[in-house]
């Protein structure tokens, strides 16, 4: 199965989000073995989806909160997340890490709300440029991927991103790639039994049109997420058809 996810972060507006839906719809044909997931800003959610219904597309959330609800202004349950038609949503991504705080520990709550509430976790793991050149990228990775251990046997997407190459215009070169989804896969083995040789992989980092599909190539890739180039509809219905030929 192959996986292509965008990842809009803060950014369009209602107006310009319709016409994306209604770009990308009219050059995206569905493939049964590829799964298509949009995950725009929280308050677009239930547009998106109510757009894209039945068109073989599913909406992701951006992030979401392990308690079912009380008094955490700002937050947005994955109750709510799931009334809003998603069925996944992103967790970990290294801008909550790093700019929000989040911790190994709350993100194994997450990852098990989520999970209880239907929605597909998209868990995301990866290092800083300090991190590699001190020869950490698997001690890191080991780390990030624990709070998997102890998780119902659910569905669960992983994406490779490492820090130094989102949003810079650099992408870690298939020998870095390979060594890294290999290691996660030897790693979900471990942790997840035989469940963990059919966790989808994906990759992100300044992933576009012109190289996905020679990071595509890369033995134990299933897809990515994309961020910058995702907001582009013709772009990404490009690296989809991308996904659905290789």
């Amino acid at each position: 199965m192959r996986c292509v996810v965008a990842n809009w972060k803060m950014n369009l507006l209602f107006p310009e989000a319709s016409n994306f839906c209604s770009t990308f719809a009219e050059n995206y044909n569905p493939v049964e073995d590829v799964r298509v997931a949009i995950a725009p800003p929280s308050i677009l959610l239930w547009t998106i989806h109510s757009q894209l219904r039945g068109r073989g597309i599913t909406t992701f959330a951006q992030n979401g909160h392990f308690e079912p609800k009380g008094a955490f202004t700002g937050e947005v349950s994955m109750a709510q997340i799931r009334d809003a038609g998603c069925s996944g949503v992103i967790l970990g991504h290294s801008e909550r890490r790093q700019q929000f705080g989040e911790t190994d520990e709350v993100l194994a709550k997450k990852v098990a709300a989520a999970q209880s509430h239907k929605l597909l976790p998209l868990l995301c793991i990866g290092e800083t440029l300090v991190e590699r050149e001190r020869e950490q990228t698997f001690s890191v990775i080991k780390t990030q991927l624990s709070v998997l251990k102890g998780v119902s046997s659910g569905p669960i997407w992983v994406a490779y991103e490492p820090i130094w190459a989102i949003g810079t215009g650099r992408t870690a070169d298939g020998r870095q790639i390979h060594e890294a989804h290999h290691f996660i896969r030897e790693e979900l083995r471990v942790l997840l039994g035989e469940a963990g040789s059919s966790v989808p992989i994906l990759y992100g980092g300044s992933v576009k049109a012109s190289n996905f599909g020679s990071i595509l190539s890369v033995p134990q890739v299933s897809g990515a997420l994309v961020g910058g180039a995702s907001m582009d509809p013709l772009a990404f219905a490009e690296m989809v058809k991308t996904a659905q030929e290789a």
